[in-house]
Protein backbone atom coordinates (compact mmCIF):
# COMPACT_ATOMS: atom_id res chain seq x y z
CA UNK A 1 0.00 0.00 0.00
CA UNK A 2 1.37 3.40 -0.96
CA UNK A 3 1.60 5.91 1.88
CA UNK A 4 0.55 9.50 1.45
CA UNK A 5 0.62 10.74 5.05
CA UNK A 6 2.87 10.21 8.07
CA UNK A 7 0.19 8.48 10.14
CA UNK A 8 -0.03 5.73 7.52
CA UNK A 9 3.53 4.72 8.44
CA UNK A 10 2.61 4.03 12.08
CA UNK A 11 2.33 0.36 13.00
CA UNK A 12 -0.42 1.16 15.51
CA UNK A 13 -2.45 2.81 12.75
CA UNK A 14 -2.09 -0.26 10.51
CA UNK A 15 -3.13 -2.60 13.36
CA UNK A 16 -6.15 -0.38 14.08
CA UNK A 17 -7.20 -0.53 10.41
CA UNK A 18 -6.79 -4.30 10.37
CA UNK A 19 -9.00 -4.52 13.43
CA UNK A 20 -11.62 -2.35 11.75
CA UNK A 21 -11.89 -4.87 8.95
CA UNK A 22 -12.56 -7.59 11.50
CA UNK A 23 -15.17 -5.45 13.25
CA UNK A 24 -16.95 -4.86 9.94
CA UNK A 25 -17.16 -8.61 9.39
CA UNK A 26 -18.48 -9.20 12.92
CA UNK A 27 -21.10 -6.46 12.62
CA UNK A 28 -22.28 -7.81 9.27
CA UNK A 29 -22.56 -11.32 10.70
CA UNK A 30 -24.51 -10.19 13.78
CA UNK A 31 -28.10 -9.75 12.70
CA UNK A 32 -29.58 -8.63 16.00
CA UNK A 33 -30.00 -4.95 16.72
CA UNK A 34 -27.98 -3.99 19.77
CA UNK A 35 -26.65 -0.71 21.10
CA UNK A 36 -23.35 -2.47 21.75
CA UNK A 37 -22.95 -3.06 18.01
CA UNK A 38 -23.25 0.66 17.38
CA UNK A 39 -20.86 1.43 20.25
CA UNK A 40 -18.36 -1.09 18.87
CA UNK A 41 -18.60 0.41 15.40
CA UNK A 42 -18.06 3.95 16.68
CA UNK A 43 -15.24 3.00 19.06
CA UNK A 44 -13.43 0.97 16.39
CA UNK A 45 -13.73 3.88 13.95
CA UNK A 46 -12.52 6.34 16.57
CA UNK A 47 -9.22 4.51 17.15
CA UNK A 48 -7.51 5.16 13.78
CA UNK A 49 -9.14 8.58 13.43
CA UNK A 50 -7.71 9.78 16.75
CA UNK A 51 -4.32 8.21 16.01
CA UNK A 52 -4.30 10.23 12.80
CA UNK A 53 -5.38 13.42 14.52
CA UNK A 54 -2.83 13.00 17.31
CA UNK A 55 -0.01 12.22 14.92
CA UNK A 56 -0.74 15.43 13.04
CA UNK A 57 -0.43 17.63 16.13
CA UNK A 58 2.77 19.54 16.78
CA UNK A 59 2.55 20.00 20.53
CA UNK A 60 3.36 16.99 22.70
CA UNK A 61 0.33 17.77 24.84
CA UNK A 62 -2.10 17.64 21.89
CA UNK A 63 -0.33 14.60 20.48
CA UNK A 64 -0.71 12.75 23.80
CA UNK A 65 -4.34 13.86 24.25
CA UNK A 66 -5.52 12.31 20.98
CA UNK A 67 -3.52 9.13 21.55
CA UNK A 68 -5.17 8.93 24.98
CA UNK A 69 -8.58 9.25 23.31
CA UNK A 70 -7.61 6.43 20.93
CA UNK A 71 -6.65 4.27 23.94
CA UNK A 72 -10.01 5.01 25.54
CA UNK A 73 -11.77 4.02 22.34
CA UNK A 74 -9.85 0.74 22.29
CA UNK A 75 -11.00 0.02 25.84
CA UNK A 76 -14.58 0.93 24.92
CA UNK A 77 -14.39 -1.42 21.94
CA UNK A 78 -13.23 -4.22 24.26
CA UNK A 79 -16.13 -3.56 26.62
CA UNK A 80 -18.55 -3.54 23.67
CA UNK A 81 -17.27 -6.98 22.69
CA UNK A 82 -17.84 -8.18 26.26
CA UNK A 83 -21.42 -6.89 26.15
CA UNK A 84 -22.07 -8.67 22.84
CA UNK A 85 -20.74 -11.90 24.35
CA UNK A 86 -22.81 -11.47 27.53
CA UNK A 87 -25.94 -11.00 25.41
CA UNK A 88 -25.04 -14.12 23.41
CA UNK A 89 -24.84 -12.17 20.15
CA UNK A 90 -21.34 -13.55 19.60
CA UNK A 91 -19.04 -15.97 21.40
CA UNK A 92 -15.95 -15.52 23.51
CA UNK A 93 -14.03 -17.60 20.99
CA UNK A 94 -15.01 -15.20 18.19
CA UNK A 95 -13.86 -12.09 20.04
CA UNK A 96 -10.49 -13.37 21.28
CA UNK A 97 -8.56 -12.22 18.16
CA UNK A 98 -10.08 -8.74 18.37
CA UNK A 99 -9.34 -8.40 22.08
CA UNK A 100 -5.75 -9.48 21.49
CA UNK A 101 -5.42 -6.77 18.82
CA UNK A 102 -6.97 -4.23 21.19
CA UNK A 103 -4.40 -5.11 23.85
CA UNK A 104 -1.70 -4.65 21.22
CA UNK A 105 -3.13 -1.26 20.20
CA UNK A 106 -3.36 -0.03 23.81
CA UNK A 107 0.22 -1.13 24.50
CA UNK A 108 1.50 0.49 21.32
CA UNK A 109 -0.22 3.78 22.16
CA UNK A 110 1.52 3.90 25.56
CA UNK A 111 4.82 4.08 23.70
CA UNK A 112 3.91 7.33 21.89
Amino acid sequence: MRTYFDHEKLNVYQVALERNGWVGDLLAATEAKAAAKDQLDRAATSIPLNITKGNGKFSRRDHARFFDIARGSALKAAASLDVLVSRKLTTQTQVVPAKEQLVQIVNMLWDY
